[in-house]
This record gives structure tokens, sequence and C-alpha cells, in this order.
């Protein structure tokens, strides 16, 4: 392997080797994630919507997680009670709003957009702390909301009274709040003493999650029907006339569980501050994706507002003093 890539200076060869290995699977696992958007929009555009697809997602991801929690660490199960309020909000706020939220905003925009416009959550976790905490803040939050706001400025394309509609913003700006909420409720998790492992952490926010679409809507009244279809045959050959069944069981393992590794592997070799930096690339990502895919392209300005946005992202992950601790992947 350190064959393959030359040494950085002043770094010794066991640490590169292990910065590698960090870093290529945490972007296997933004691939894996970028990709998972598009297939998920293929099966939003075939009939089912975006509440049941939430709910499939996060009851199928729990499931596979309980397996393997159940087997290798089985007293991770047990809950104590200071931990149920968390959990409850962790698992409904966190993953479940966040979940849907995107899946609603991918109904009405471009995969690149709906993910570009989630990913300015860190901004709102600085504003956060600025405002409602009162913590100490860089400047450079300002100006990482100066050049997102820009940056979405352009992808909107204002200057045509917005290309987009505007349930569509709404929604990816809500994923994007729902993020924000993720992260902060881990990072208040990882402070804790004796926080809990990031596998049985994502597994019960899973849980939560499932929890609570089987109060929304119970599992009787889900729509079975759907999955004798196929995906819409104009999205093309990859994903275009495909059994439903298989791009949910795709969405399910190779969208959610398998990325998820990735990212919790890439993570014992990567501190969080290389990490979120490695995790910008997923939009970008799956704006390529769904390019090929769903020929979804974006103008030059829109890339152009893309790069500011996600330049915003990196200020406002700078802005803070105390570094925020996410150990978890993204959505």
């Amino acid at each position: 392997m350190s064959d393959l890539v030359e040494p950085l200076p002043g770094v010794k060869p066991a640490a590169h080797r292990i910065l590698f290995v960090g870093y290529t699977l945490y972007l296997l696992g933004a691939f894996a994630f970028a990709l998972n958007a598009t297939v998920s929009k293929a099966i939003l555009l075939s009939g089912l919507d975006s509440a049941r697809l939430s709910q499939l997602r996060v009851t199928g991801a729990f499931l596979v997680l309980l397996v393997f929690v159940a087997i290798n660490r089985p007293g991770r199960l047990r809950i104590e009670r200071r931990e149920w309020p968390f959990l409850v909000a962790y698992g409904v706020l966190g993953v479940a709003m966040t979940q849907y939220l995107f899946f609603v905003s991918l109904q009405y925009l471009p995969v690149g957009v709906a993910l570009l416009i989630e990913f300015t959550a860190p901004i709102f976790v600085a504003l956060w702390f600025r405002f409602v905490l009162k913590e100490p803040t860089r400047a450079t939050v300002w100006l990482a909301m100066t050049v997102a706001l820009i940056g979405l400025a352009l992808v909107a394309e204002v200057w045509n009274g917005f290309t987009f509609d505007a349930i569509g913003i709404l929604a990816a700006l809500g994923a994007a709040i729902a993020l924000s909420i993720h992260y902060l409720l881990t990072d208040r998790q990882m402070r804790v003493p004796q926080p809990r492992d990031p596998v049985s952490l994502t597994m019960w926010g899973f849980g939560f999650a499932s929890l609570f679409w089987v109060i929304a809507q119970p599992w009787w009244s889900f729509p079975w029907s759907n999955f004798e279809g196929t995906s819409d045959a104009s999205l093309g050959s990859i994903i275009g006339d495909r059994p439903l069944w298989i791009l949910v069981l795709w969405m399910i393992v190779l969208g959610t569980v398998v990325p998820f590794w990735l990212v919790v592997a890439a993570m014992r070799h990567l501190r969080a501050s290389q990490a979120s930096v490695v995790g910008l690339t997923e939009p970008l990502l799956a704006i390529l994706v769904a390019w090929v895919v769903l020929s979804e392209a974006l103008s030059v300005m829109q890339l152009v507002g893309g790069a500011l946005i996600l330049g915003g992202v990196v200020l406002a992950e700078r802005s803070r003093i105390t570094p925020l601790v996410r150990d978890q992947p993204g959505p």
C-alpha cells in the first residue's frame, strides 16, 4: 500500500498507511451514501411515498443492527433509565425526521441540490452554539453564513425567480435542521460518562425512529402491493425497470448498513476533523451519480453555488473553539 502513495512529509509510513485506510473507507462509505440517494429517488418516483420509504429504511436497518448487537454485544441492548429521553429524541428528531424530510425534498429537487442544502447542517450547529449556548465562536461563523447563503442563492437560481419547488427547498432546509439536531445530540452523548458506542447508539436511533413510524402509520396499512411493480423504465438501464423490492433491499443493506460500517471503520483511523472534510465529498459524488443515472445535470452556476455551500460548511466547522464530537456517519 505504501508503494501506491508517497508518504507525506513529516508523517511516519505506518501513520500514513493508517490515514490511507481511513480515507479510503470513508470515501467508499460516502460513495455508497451518495449512490443510495439516487436509488431512493428511483423508489420515490415509482410511487412509494416518502413517509413509507423512511419507515422501510429505518426499520430494515434497525433489524440488521439488532441482530449484530444481540450476537456481539448483547449487554448494549439494555437501556438505562437516564437514556430513555435522549434515545427517544435522538430517534425521532435526529433520525426519523432527517430521513423523512430528505426523502420529501428528493421528490421535488435534483439529488445533488437536496444533499447540498441538507449539508448546511454544520452552519446551524455553529449558530446554535453561538447564540443559544453562548459559547465562544470565531468570527468566521459570519463568513460561513454569508458564503453558504450566496451558494444557496446560486443553487436555487434566484435570478430566475427560484427554479425549484418551494416545498422541496423547505423540506431540504428542514432536513438540514434535523441533521444538526442529530449532530448536537450525538455530541452531547459522546461527552457524558460512559457514552454508548456508535453501533448500539445508531441501532437504537433507528429503533426509536421505526417505533415512531409504527405509531404514525401502522404496518397493517402499508401498501405492500407497491412491491409487485417495478421502477420507472425511463430511469435508465442501471436502475430502470427493476423490481421495486430489489431497490428497497439495496437501500437498506448497501445504502444504509454497509456505508455505516465503512464510516465506523474509517473513524478508527481518522480524527473527526479529518472525517468531516472527507464527508463533504458525498454531495459531489451524489451529483455525479445522479447525472449518470438520472440525467440530472446542474448548471455551471449551480455547481459554483455548491462549491460555495461546501466552503461555508468548512468555515462553520472551524468556527467553534471546542470542536464538535461526531463519531456517527451521516444520513
